[in-house]
């Protein structure tokens, strides 16, 4: 299956789509659908903003990015916390920076800058993947094991009687901390096979000369025993060709973060707000180390009063290209700056 290709200097050639695969060391992309269509964004002043991804002309000012700034004038921190990989990650999928496809949901601008930890250099030509739940906890590829649930929208979620008010609290039967669920992260982390061919929410791009790579989606939801949250990976030492994107290793496994605030606002929007699914809260998470931007917390901007109209946000990615981090090693624990065993997704 072949689909429209951007026509932007750095977008590989599209070429037949091959079976998803789960590989550990090597990765492999295969470009099959392009994103197309506009940006919408709501800037912190609440102006919508359309049309360029980052790096691109035309790009708002004001709309939540980071400023533009020198590789020496960047804060330097410690390395990005290493995270569970989870369940249902899927490599050799879709190269492209929107992957919203059909489902419904706030517009989310994600602004990413991949950059060395130790010498806070861009890391150029990174493979940046990123996947996630769709507004009602549905994981693509896996909706028949997803654990969302709604009274509408999200295609497929199951029915029910929306809640009395905006999702708060922790789950009926949450687990401990570090504990398996029943849901997208039980199973120990361990890697399930896709059981359905959809693949929307999901999408890897290459990082330009300053290390960025910006993506159109929409804001997720939550289900059963996590809070909301984005899934990532940075795939260095490959080369990208007509097939793709070859070879490397993974050097960052991670997930973002949303602050309280944003995803009660988000609550009351449809179709989040026809959830039927109790939520974790971001404290009460068991695999957000509370630790902010090293943690995997997003930088949110947008209106108040029309965040259904958009949000942006941002987030500096601090990695170590030399080092082999894919989710599933002694080095992805929760809460350490290079760390182990994944518990949930």
């Amino acid at each position: 299956m072949t689909g429209n290709t951007e026509h932007t200097e750095d977008k590989p050639s599209t070429v037949d789509k091959q079976g998803p695969r789960h590989k550990r060391d090597l990765t492999r992309r295969k470009a099959v659908v392009a994103g197309a269509g506009a940006v919408v964004a709501v800037g912190a002043g609440g102006a919508l903003a359309a049309g360029a991804f980052a790096g691109e002309p035309g790009r708002a000012k004001g709309a939540g990015a980071e400023p533009k700034a020198s590789a020496g004038a960047r804060a330097c921190y410690k390395l990005t916390s290493e995270t569970t990989e989870g369940p249902y990650y899927i490599d050799a999928d879709k190269l492209r920076r929107d992957i919203t496809e059909d489902r419904e949901g706030i517009p989310l601008t994600l602004d990413l800058t991949v950059i060395d930890a130790e010498t806070c250099k861009p890391v150029p030509d990174a493979a940046v993947d990123i996947w996630h739940c769709d507004a009602l906890g549905l994981y693509s590829g896996y909706e028949s094991l997803s654990t969302g649930g709604g009274g509408g929208g999200g295609g497929g979620a199951p029915t029910g009687e929306p809640p009395s008010g905006t999702p708060t609290g922790t789950p009926t039967g949450a687990p401990p901390s570090g504990a398996p669920t029943g849901g997208p992260g039980g199973g120990g982390g361990g890697h399930e096979e896709p059981t359905d061919d959809k693949r929307y929410l999901r999408g890897t791009w290459r990082t330009d000369r300053q290390g960025r790579v910006t993506f159109r989606t929409i804001f997720p939801g939550w289900y059963r025993g996590r809070c909301v949250h984005i899934h990532t990976k940075v795939h260095v030492d490959g080369k990208w060709t007509a097939a793709g994107y070859e070879g490397g290793h993974a050097c960052h496994t991670g997930q973002f973060f949303f602050d309280e605030q944003s995803v009660l606002a988000s609550a009351a929007v449809a179709p989040y707000s026809t959830s039927t699914t109790e939520r974790t809260t971001l404290t009460e998470d068991t695999i957000y180390d509370q630790s902010g931007v090293t943690g995997g917390l997003l930088k949110l901007t947008y209106d108040k009063k029309r965040m259904a109209k958009g949000v942006r946000g941002s987030i500096t990615m601090a990695v170590d290209p030399d080092t082999t981090h894919d989710g599933t090693d002694s080095a992805a624990q929760p809460g350490a700056s290079a760390s182990a065993s994944p518990t949930t997704s």
